[in-house]
């Protein structure tokens, strides 16, 4: 099968266009050896089936960033039958620098000129047959985000790969071409592919070059004996930076033609971020469109309308005595309004459960109660596997939301102006912007995130990020957090869903900000890499790839729930139904279950953070949830799920008017509300203890795999315990107790003075 390898600077369109490409059938997994992830998908639409790889984003061939190392060992070593080069057009000479370098190797390429639409709205025009031309290229205009010239482009690289290219410079009128001549003829003979580039990086003094030529990088020495240049001296790698860039000026600029003749007015794009991101208003617009994104997928009452003009809520002539609506149609009305608006999230949420899962699901459960089965065996499949599965799909329409509301802000190049926003704060704590790329990846999943940490320089860096990332709630958290939200607001009527789970966010990313703020300046003080990072122009996201994203984190999801919490719930149900001797137990003998005992041995160990002990008899069930998290954190609210029904079964336990359905998220913790009297402070503090404590067994592993040494990975588990223990504890108290956060404040000043005298006592 034929390969071809997409090559470009980072915001160039590269991924736009990947997607276009390849569609659904794009999956990912890892580079030979490293783990930074690999993108690869099929084109169908050529003569033959055609393999497309996606390589990291770089601004050079130089082995600078695992990036170009990765992209430059590639397109040398693993021979793709084209290369084809994303410039982006409105960016046109600073883009070509890496097509210079590409040029370079022996490998048929073509220029995608992405991004031309936007060139054409402003006026400007690129005339791309004087630069194919002068590149000797092929050059196709495309529109990556409209999918507008995908498939000319692809006929004209499925030409250009049958045909041998040889690799040429645009270095041949600098002062160094004799010696590119020799140097190439030298490493000709002796049968090294691709010579033309590698004489060139062997004159620059490439580490990796070097360390492959030893004998031939002489001729480059005693050259420089000789050799001075005016304004570079001998340093020539400074020197061929300069030439390929005064070609681009004098070559290439003559092909664009601008409408105003002004080149550095201010585009929209500008005008935007003069707001965006504004040295004083930037952080707080980016909290205030957090919190708009949060509103958008969790409130019950869509701008406050409902609070701000006193709207009624349905009447309860239309509710059964059990709480359920009449019929139909009072359902579906139920699903958009109640006293309030709902927001989309909370919309999409509401059909899913009522009518996607709570229909075929509660249909499923009624043919089990009918089927003449045993009991156990009833309450195994009803009780055990469809509630805590159930308890988890209910919760798919939320995460999908907030995974494209966060999509369309990456897409649309808002992402890369935070990470430039909060570049100034994070490097008063020892951390450059480019850190907070995995940190936001987290808000996804922790373990691409983690993976994402290789783009970092400094071990230092990394190792602190990699212990924060799990602070930035992943969408396998998010069931925690709206399950207990919309449990208090349910249970005990006070506050919103959306700002209790907005709350929960900010508490992650401000324990993210103090947890590196005290490593970088303590164990893991270092110093602060520079940060340089091409803000692309905004757009708005391409429809279709949004879907494919949503699609394939759907797809994820359900095969996660359907494999790893399958077997938990089953695991769980077994142990809650029997004791050490095997005893089948019913419901009500919960407490003597192995769970139950098992729980109640940890219990104490919790009484810090409002689930342990003052709970009673009940309490463990808060404590087996959050280790069941560990495996996977969906089985938190899987496991309440599958407790719940047990919990209602025991007598004496009185569930007032509550119309309480154990596959209902939110409902099961309803359940353990009223089973345990856990107050709101305690549910707080269970949730933040589970946003910031060992993350799942795959963050673990990547973890285990990204960090230097076992010493440590070690660390980084206590660390998580150690951080999850404290904050949980801080948010009980303090919410329990409001004079403690004093106490709390004398304990972090008390921690900044050791600090200190740690650092002058290390510095002396």
């Amino acid at each position: 099968m034929m390969k071809f390898a997409l090559a470009g600077n980072p915001n160039s369109g590269k991924t736009t266009l990947f997607n276009g490409l390849t569609g659904a059938t794009a999956h990912v997994g890892n580079w030979p050896g490293v783990t930074v992830d690999k993108r690869e998908g099929l084109y169908k639409k050529c003569a033959e089936p055609i393999s497309i790889v996606d390589l990291p984003g770089i601004y050079s061939l130089s082995p600078y960033t695992p990036e170009e190392v990765i992209a430059r060992n590639f397109v040398l070593e693993e021979n793709p039958d084209c290369v084809i080069n994303i410039v982006d057009a409105t960016n046109l000479e600073r883009n070509l620098y890496l097509t210079t370098q590409l040029m370079e190797i022996d490998v048929p390429m073509v220029i995608a000129l992405n991004m031309i639409d936007v060139v054409d709205k402003s006026g400007d025009r690129i005339n791309e047959k004087e630069l194919e031309q002068r590149l000797g290229l092929p050059v196709i205009r495309v529109s990556a985000l409209k999918g507008e010239g995908l498939q000319e482009l692809m006929e004209r690289a499925y030409q250009a790969s049958k045909q041998k290219r040889n690799g040429v410079t645009v270095l041949e009128d600098s002062a160094l071409k004799h010696l590119i001549s020799d140097i190439t003829i030298a490493l000709d003979g002796q049968n090294v592919q691709n010579p033309l580039f590698h004489a060139i990086k062997l004159i620059e003094q490439d580490e990796l070059e070097v360390e492959m030529h030893k004998e031939t990088v002489k001729m480059v020495e005693a050259f420089k004996k000789t050799f001075t240049d005016e304004l570079f001296g001998n340093d020539f790698e400074a020197l061929i930076a300069d030439g390929r860039y005064k070609y681009i000026t004098n070559n290439f600029s003559v092909v664009m033609q601008h409408k105003n003749p002004d080149r550095f007015r201010l585009t929209k794009s500008d005008r935007i971020d003069k707001a965006l991101t504004h040295r004083i208003w930037g952080i707080p617009i980016f909290l205030g469109i957090l919190f708009f994104i949060f509103h958008l997928t969790f409130s019950e009452d869509l701008f406050f309308l409902g609070s701000i003009f006193g709207l009624p809520e349905l009447p309860e002539a239309w509710y059964t005595p059990e709480g359920d609506p009449i019929n139909f149609w009072v359902l579906l009305l139920s699903c958009f309004y109640n006293g309030g608006v709902f927001s989309p999230g909370c919309i999409i949420n509401n059909l899913w459960n009522e009518i996607i899962v709570g229909i075929p699901f509660g249909a499923l459960q009624g043919l089990v109660e009918e089927s003449g089965m045993q009991s156990w065996a009833i309450g195994l499949i009803n009780n055990g596997i469809i509630d805590g599965l159930c308890g988890v799909l209910s919760f798919l329409p939320w995460i999908l939301t907030l995974f494209c509301l966060f999509s369309i802000l990456e897409d649309s190049g808002y992402m890369a102006r935070v990470a430039f926003i909060l570049d100034r704060l994070f490097r008063k704590f020892g951390l450059s912007g480019r850190a907070f790329m995995p940190m936001i990846m987290g808000f996804g999943c922790s373990v691409p995130a983690m993976i994402n940490t290789r783009t970092l320089a400094d071990d230092k860096e990394r190792t602190a990020t990699v212990r924060v990332i799990p602070f930035f709630s992943c969408g396998a958290k998010l069931p925690i957090l709206t399950a207990i939200a919309g449990g208090i607001v349910a249970a005990y009527g006070v506050g919103n869903a959306d700002i209790i789970t907005y709350s929960m966010y900010v508490l992650g990313i401000v324990t993210a900000v103090i947890s590196v703020l005290a490593m970088r300046s303590t164990t893991l003080k270092g110093e602060t890499p520079p940060f340089i990072m091409e803000l692309p122009a905004y757009h708005p996201p391409r429809f279709k790839s949004l879907i494919l994203l949503l699609w394939d984190k759907a797809k994820h999801f359900i095969k996660k729930a359907f494999t790893i919490i399958l077997a938990s719930t089953i695991i769980i149900w077994v142990l809650t139904h029997f004791d050490f001797s095997w005893k089948l137990l019913e419901d009500d003998q919960i407490n003597q279950s192995i769970l139950a005992q098992l729980g109640m041995l940890f219990q104490p160990l919790f009484t810090p953070m409002g689930f342990g002990s003052q709970l009673g008899q009940f309490g463990w069930v808060f404590v087996v949830a959050a280790v069941t998290g560990l495996i996977a954190k969906e089985n938190v609210i899987a496991t309440f799920s599958t407790l719940a029904a047990c919990l209602m079964a025991v007598s004496g336990l009185d569930f007032g008017n509550l119309a309480i359905n154990a596959e209902d998220g939110i409902d099961a913790v309803r359940a353990m509300i009223q089973a345990t009297g856990i107050t709101v402070p305690a549910l707080l503090s269970f949730i933040a203890f589970n946003m910031t404590t060992i993350p799942c067994f795959a963050a673990v592993a990547t973890a285990k795999s990204e960090l230097i040494n076992k010493k440590t990975y070690n660390l980084t588990l206590l660390f998580w315990v150690v951080t999850s223990y404290i904050v949980g504890a801080v948010v009980y108290t303090v919410g329990s107790w409001w004079w403690t956060a004093f106490i709390w404040a004398l304990v972090a000043a008390l921690a900044v003075v050791v600090i200190k005298l740690y650092n002058l006592r290390r510095n002396s």
